[in-house]
């Protein structure tokens, strides 16, 4: 019996997932949750063969929780759903060593048989996400602008980075006015997403 934990923050789609795989005699669904912190608790408690984790959650991601899995050593394999085919977040699931990498547009078939290859211990990787990682730009971020917006990232201000840096206000504000325009972004904050999500930050 294949025993797995479901995270997923959108509730029909949780059921769903949850319905379709109560149906399988060799898989059995022992917790759903609608947050990383309700998964990472379930996980810990019921200790299942593999977890079933959406990227993008409240509270803690399903990369986070996959980076958390990984360092408490804990043996479940993992399984990330996601409606984006981007290649930054693709890199950050092969860098946290996950199993499966699949979208959520793929048929249910998909998700039971991939569920039982990584139990297998193979990797299954959706095609259309595989695809993104030849699709990688170029990044046009220099390491001062980089650094800059990685620090804006955890909260830091103009006047937190001057500081940090012994630069002067101008001259940060310059780096990420800089880093703005060639991302084509509209705020500091949306450049950080922006350069997250390429996997740059």
């Amino acid at each position: 019996m294949i025993r797995v934990v479901i995270a997923e923050d959108q509730q029909m789609l949780r059921g769903a997932f949850a319905s379709l795989l109560k149906f399988e005699t060799d898989i059995e669904v022992l917790a759903e949750a609608s947050d990383g912190k309700q998964a990472w608790e379930a996980i810990q408690k019921h200790q299942p063969d593999v977890c079933v984790l959406d990227i993008e959650m409240p509270l803690i991601s399903g990369l986070e929780l996959a980076e958390l899995i990984r360092r408490a050593n804990l043996p479940c394999k993992i399984m990330i759903v996601t409606t984006f085919a981007r290649p930054g977040y693709l890199k950050k699931a092969i860098d946290a060593q996950v199993d499966g990498y699949l979208l959520k547009d793929e048929p249910i078939d998909f998700l039971i048989e991939s569920i039982r290859k990584v139990m297998k211990g193979e990797r299954v990787v959706s095609t259309d996400l595989a695809a993104t990682l030849f699709m990688k730009e170029e990044n046009p971020l220099s390491e001062r602008e980089i650094e800059m917006l990685r620090l804006t990232k955890i909260g830091m201000t103009t006047d937190d980075i001057s500081k940090a840096l012994y630069l002067t206000k101008g001259t940060v504000r310059n780096y990420l006015s800089s880093a703005i325009q060639k991302l084509e972004a509209e705020s500091r904050q949306q450049a950080v997403q922006i350069a997250d999500e390429k996997g740059w930050l």
